[in-house]
């Protein structure tokens, strides 16, 4: 990222985070964390999902995995300048029963998919539109997308009233010259949008390939702090905001809050870069296998998971 480079950030601790611990944070924690992005100049908070419990079953499920308006109003109180966003999916949320932006605390909904419900992203995002939200789509697993594919999508998502369009690198899996060649894309066939990029660090690039696609037109990033998120984590919020010549960025609220919170938060539930989740980005895999390796007995068994991963019959089961 240029030095002079004022990215928009939206960190996305609590919702991507979430998937480590289950969403099971506490109102006092995640306000506590609000408190923290706000002091620091951090631009949106993402909060949670907001799906629909009746259309997807997630066991034991924290309150952050199905968020309601009296939640946010308990744990935020008066919002500040940094504004909420939540994540939905395709097929599991009811349009229906998300109020107008007017009645909610959430400012932003992004909309998650994969290359072949871009049309329905689409649908579901305009109607969030007319209800006076913000909008994204975020193009999950983009390294697996057939460039014909990925080309006409967003030339539809170009004609949308969407507002942004992200590249999302899922499995951790894309280096450098993939970022400059992604933005490329984007900005090509999606010129009319702004342009947004969520990180994982698999192979250790969050944080460098959010730099590089700043400097590429992306101007919407993704972090987290600590990192904190599903598997490998994400780009650490702090690293960014700690790095940035933003004028209205201060890194020390971020730290205080990591050392209050966070810290303890680590020594309990497991997050970051570890080896088997190197090779699932190494392969450009989805790192469920890694996640369940890692909640085993034989979770430091790394020469015989990637021999599993690795052989012919189990690798072509996982593409």
């Amino acid at each position: 990222m240029k030095k002079n480079g004022h990215a928009k950030v939206l960190d996305c601790t609590i919702r991507d985070g979430g998937l480590v611990n289950g969403w099971d944070f506490s109102e006092e924690f995640v306000g506590a964390v609000y408190r923290s992005l706000s002091a620091a100049g951090v631009d949106y908070m993402e909060i949670g999902y907001k799906n629909s419990p009746e259309l997807i079953h997630v066991p034991n499920a924290g309150p952050w995995a199905f968020l309601d308006e009296d939640l946010l109003r308990r744990t935020i109180g008066e919002k500040t300048q940094t504004k909420l966003s939540a994540l939905v999916d395709i097929g599991r949320v009811d349009e229906n029963a998300i109020a107008p932006r007017a009645d909610s605390y959430i400012d932003l909904i992004r909309v998650a998919c994969y290359i072949k419900d871009v049309d329905k992203a689409i649908e579901l995002a305009t109607k969030f539109n007319r209800m006076g939200y913000e909008t994204s789509v975020n193009i999950m697993a983009v390294s697996h997308a057939r460039e014909n594919d990925l080309n006409e999508a967003l030339e539809r998502l170009n004609e949308s009233a969407v507002d942004l369009v992200y590249i999302v690198d899922s499995y951790g899996s894309l280096v450098g010259k993939d970022i400059e060649y992604l933005a490329a894309k984007f900005e090509k066939f999606a010129p009319d949008k702004t342009l947004g990029i969520h990180t994982h660090n698999n192979l250790q690039m969050a944080f460098a390939n959010t730099l590089l696609a700043c400097d590429h037109g992306v101007t919407f990033v993704d972090t987290s702090i600590y990192g904190m998120g599903r598997a490998a984590g994400n780009c650490p919020t702090e690293l960014f905001i700690g790095y940035s010549n933003d004028p209205r960025h201060d890194v020390r609220p971020l730290l205080d809050v990591l050392e209050r919170q966070f810290i303890p938060l680590r020594e309990r539930v497991e997050w970051g870069y570890t080896i088997p989740y190197a090779i699932t980005g190494l392969l450009d895999e989805h790192p469920r296998t890694a996640m369940a390796l890692r909640s085993s007995p034989d979770k430091d068994k790394y020469a015989e998971y990637f021999e599993k991963l690795t052989t012919v019959e189990t690798h072509t089961s996982h593409l």
